[in-house]
């Protein structure tokens, strides 16, 4: 109970008391939450003796009502039920096989207040948001990560969506966020206080916005910002 209050604080905090109010009789954004949670918590298979991995790719049904009400603020929410997803697997030591991506579609045979949850495990470069040309990637040691909203958490631990094994890297160590419109997306990475630090380009930052070309360097890692040539 105590991390679906955090959620729900943590959702109306970001979407306003107003709107939070407008969701009375219509599915709320912290029961998607839940949902997702209950979701991961069905669907975990082990991976060694302390580990599991869980899905990473959720679609969410809803009602026409619903759906008008939620879908215009998927970027919002998404943001914001995030975290309580990635602190819900870090709790019970889930993994990721991917970026977390989470989908509304419209299902006319529900009723307004109830919704589906259908999940997959989606690796980084069979995933949904599989590059296109003219899209932006992160390439980290020959793999393509889609630079797509909400974006992408990087670091060692197991909440992160893209783990790196490396010595250098912090549990929790930088922050990809992806916003604005998708064909002209405004990115930015920032440094969630790690040990080592974040470099842009040689040079170090705290926070700072990132395009075409952009290197990246993390620990003893090396990414590249770019855009994939049509193959």
């Amino acid at each position: 109970m105590g991390v679906f209050d955090k959620a729900e604080k943590r959702i109306e905090s970001a979407v306003g008391k107003v709107f939070a109010r407008a969701f009375k009789g219509y599915v709320h954004p912290v029961e998607i939450v839940a949902g997702i949670q209950r979701e991961l918590d069905a669907e975990a298979k082990l991976l060694s003796r302390d580990k599991r991995l869980v899905p990473n790719a959720f679609t969410i049904g809803l009602s026409q009502g619903d759906h008008d009400r939620l879908a215009p603020y998927s970027k919002t929410l998404n943001a914001e039920i995030l975290p309580s997803i990635r602190d819900h697997a870090a709790d019970r030591q889930y993994v990721f096989n991917g970026p977390i991506s989470i989908d509304y579609v419209l299902d006319p045979s529900l009723p307004t207040g109830q919704f589906t949850v259908a999940s997959e495990a989606i690796a980084p470069e069979t995933r949904k948001e599989s590059p296109r040309p003219g899209r932006l990637v992160l390439e980290v040691n020959g793999v393509r990560h889609p630079l797509v909203a909400p974006g992408i958490l990087i670091g060692r631990g197991t909440e992160a969506d893209l783990r790196l094994n490396d010595p250098g890297v912090s549990r929790r160590h930088a922050l990809i966020t992806v916003g604005g419109d998708p064909n002209h997306p405004v990115i930015t990475i920032e440094d969630l206080g790690s040990t080592n630090g974040v470099h842009v380009n040689g040079s170090r930052i705290s926070k700072t916005r990132i395009g075409e070309g952009a290197r990246i360097e993390i620990g003893n890692t090396r990414m590249l910002v770019h855009t994939p040539s049509e193959t």
